[in-house]
């Protein structure tokens, strides 16, 4: 997959902070060679954090994210100052700007410190280098000028270096040897996206290949199912959409190892174990209980949507309760999950390994099961275990 086409999941995550005016919207500029954030002299030029998505050398494919200012004032700037904390929730590395003007104060030291409890690397840049010649700065401090570009390519260099670990985490691959044979069942149906695959179907098909395995992919049709799952030529391995998991759990032999895309991508993103875990609790669900089924990206909903229609459906048909739903969709999850018994979520294929890490942390602290959406319906069609041997567990 080349830098161009890097799911945005997938790329690093630059988050730059800082107070107003401290030269962000400058830094980046320099940094990308275009005019990406407006400059001004009036502090609190932006306002909601801005994303851009781009290619870095020699980082690579990147999302530059731009907040407000860490000292906005006021009810509206206090809104503000929430969503420029609430984006170290997806940042990897963390570039924080302040002037050579003034030494870091108490604000300046609050923000570093949420920072650092995050393990979040950060970069240091003192700015306006230019009107402050005399200015020494601390070690490991870039000095930064807009007018001048200096200290751009030594802010690169030590970004590469503070890069998180650049090796390729498998979706399938480490699964298959070359040659083998793998059926991917993906469903058309009302819910499909028209003229492409969604993300995951995507990637798994890729990484397959690239082990060198040979794949078929099919519609959940009984019939094309049962003849390149049965007979002597069995695929290694059927990965399925999880609507579809019932149907085809029925058909694929149980010598035949089946799994899901939502599954794979639990596993590729490090919350496999907590998701098991918290799919079991489906059992303690009572009357008057409130779940929480939360999806990582926006779309048109469908009349058959899974989330908001067939998961509440299943769900309340297994359990026999009658039980209350919320739903959250895109950059939205809430701080506060005490009232929800159990979280629902989406396979989280567009949100990045951190903001994934943080939401399932946040449940877990707050005593909340949370699981993901193939995970509870492979539980609810009693296949769980079947559909996560082949991963190990």
């Amino acid at each position: 997959m080349s830098m161009n086409t890097t799911p945005v999941a997938n790329r690093t995550h630059i988050g730059i902070f800082g107070k107003r005016n401290a030269g962000k919207s400058s830094l980046i500029n320099a940094l990308t060679g275009q005019s990406l954030a407006i400059v001004s002299e009036v502090a609190g030029t932006t306002t909601d954090p801005v994303y851009k998505t781009m290619e870095l050398l020699p980082l690579g494919p990147i999302v530059i994210i731009d907040t407000a200012g860490i000292d906005d004032k006021g009810e509206l700037g206090k809104l503000r100052v929430d969503k420029t904390v609430s984006v170290l929730n997806k940042t990897d590395i963390a570039v924080y700007v302040a002037t050579a003007q003034a030494d870091l104060d108490g604000e300046d030291a609050a923000v570093l410190e949420l920072i650092r409890m995050r393990g979040i690397p950060i970069v240091m840049v003192r700015s306006k280098i230019d009107i402050c010649r005399g200015f020494k700065p601390a070690p490991n401090e870039i000095v930064f000028s807009a007018k001048t570009g200096e200290g751009i390519d030594e802010l690169k260099k030590q970004l590469c270096a503070v890069l998180p670990d650049g090796e390729k985490k498998p979706l399938i691959a480490d699964l298959l040897q070359k040659g083998d044979s793998v059926v991917l069942v993906i469903p058309i149906d009302g819910s499909a996206p028209k003229g492409r695959l969604i993300l995951p179907q995507q990637q798994v098909l890729r990484d397959a290949l690239e082990a060198g395995a040979t794949v078929t992919c099919t519609v959940n049709d009984d019939e094309l199912l049962a003849k390149l799952t049965q007979g002597e030529n069995k695929p290694r391995i059927v990965v399925t959409d999880s609507q579809a998991f019932a149907q085809v759990s029925k058909i694929v032999p149980e010598d035949v190892a089946l799994t899901s895309f939502s599954i794979l991508m639990a596993r590729f993103k490090g919350i496999l174990p907590a998701a098991v875990e918290g799919a079991r609790s489906v059992e303690k669900l009572c009357d008057g209980d409130t779940l929480l089924i939360s999806e990582g990206c926006t779309h048109h909903r469908q009349c058959e949507d899974i989330g908001t229609v067939k998961l509440p459906k299943w769900i309340q048909e297994y359990t026999g309760k009658k039980l209350n739903f919320e739903f959250t969709s895109g950059g939205e999850f809430p701080q506060d999950l005490s009232r929800f018994k159990l979280i629902v979520h989406c396979g989280a294929c567009m949100l990045g390994e951190r903001e994934v890490s943080y939401r399932y942390r946040s449940a877990q602290i707050q005593n909340v099961p949370i699981t993901n959406y193939g995970i509870l319906i492979a539980y609810i069609n009693g296949i769980l275990q079947r559909s996560i041997s082949p991963l190990g567990l």
